[in-house]
Parts: C-alpha cells; sequence; structure tokens
C-alpha cells in the first residue's frame, strides 16, 4: 500500500521541490488525462484538475498532516476524478448559447474540494468497515446498477429482498460515519 517513495512524494510536495513534481507528473498524470479523456474532457481540461488536486493536496500538507491508507498514485487519482465529476456536474447547470465561446467564473474553491475530499475519505475509511457482502452491494448500488441486475449478481430472491438489503446496508453505513469524531467537522 502506503511505499517510501510515496512518502517522498509527500515531502516533496510540501516543500515543492520540482524534481518530485515533475516525477508525479510524469508518473500519474497519463492515467488523469485518460480518464478526463473517457468522460468528456480534454487536455487542457485533464491539466487543470491535475494541478487543482496537486495544489489542493499541498495546502493540506502544509497544515495537517495528511493520512493516505491507499497508494499515493491511488489517492491522487480519486482526487482528480472527484474534481472531474464535481466540474461536469457543474457545467451540466450551465445554458450555453453558439456565441458564447467561453464560460468565466469565479476562481475555484479549493477549500471546498478539500471538504469534498475529507468526507469522501471519511466515506471511503468507513465502507472498509463493512461486510464484504455489503461492500459489494453498495458499491453496485453506488454505480447505478439497477435491482434486477443486483438481484442476479447477488442471487437474492426478489427486488423487494435487494432493496431491502441495501437499505440495511446504507444505515449500517450511515451509522458508523455518524459515529466518527470527524463527523460533525465535516457535516458542514
Amino acid at each position: 500500500m502506503f511505499e517510501k517513495k510515496d512518502s517522498n512524494y509527500l515531502e516533496g510536495l510540501r516543500n515543492g521541490d520540482r524534481k518530485t513534481i515533475q516525477i508525479i507528473y510524469t508518473n500519474i498524470f497519463p492515467k488523469v488525462r485518460d480518464f478526463v479523456f473517457k468522460n468528456k474532457g480534454k487536455h487542457q481540461d485533464a491539466e487543470e484538475i491535475f494541478h487543482n488536486a496537486l495544489f489542493q493536496l499541498t495546502i493540506r500538507l502544509k497544515i495537517d498532516e495528511v493520512e493516505i491508507k491507499s497508494s499515493f498514485e491511488a489517492y491522487v487519482f480519486t482526487m482528480c476524478r472527484n474534481l472531474w465529476r464535481k466540474e461536469l456536474n457543474y457545467r451540466k447547470k450551465w445554458v450555453r448559447k453558439e456565441e458564447v465561446k467561453t464560460l468565466t467564473r469565479e476562481e475555484y474553491d479549493h477549500s471546498e474540494a478539500i471538504i469534498l475530499q475529507e468526507r469522501w475519505e471519511l466515506f471511503d475509511e468507513k465502507i472498509r468497515l463493512l461486510s464484504p457482502n455489503c461492500q459489494a452491494l453498495l458499491r453496485a448500488y453506488f454505480e447505478k446498477i439497477s435491482y434486477n441486475a443486483i438481484v442476479k449478481q447477488f442471487k437474492y430472491a426478489s427486488e423487494n429482498v435487494a432493496f431491502q438489503r441495501v437499505f440495511k446496508c446504507k444505515k449500517q453505513l450511515a451509522d458508523l460515519i455518524k459515529k466518527d469524531d470527524n463527523y460533525k467537522k465535516l457535516k458542514g
């Protein structure tokens, strides 16, 4: 999971070491770029998302310790994925006219993105405490897999049984999250 090179990446970001940042860019950016391309984005979008993620992580490192339970690469990729999904949701809300070429918007709210990332980390930490069956079931549910497909995948008797099982797993997850000390801070 978390290796020595990952600690070096964090330290390099904290200190603004250009060589480390270049290594991070070389190793991780292509995966982020591919994800953004596959999800209606362009190269410039991928660069902006990647830079925002590194900027936010750098700020967090300077303010507080960051605990990464996966690899550094997976952590940064997840940040980028979450930022890109937020950007896509933001873009859906805009109505565009043919004569408008670009939309202007206030500078990205980094503090909000940091809070969203911390919320995701709390969610991810708590979902890992559930039974393997609940984890798999909730992942299928959150990926918007139909109840009919869930019935087949998990071999439930009916969609009603699948619905009840999803409900129970969501309640267990919510209870775990609400018991965490960070919940009140992040609830905002």
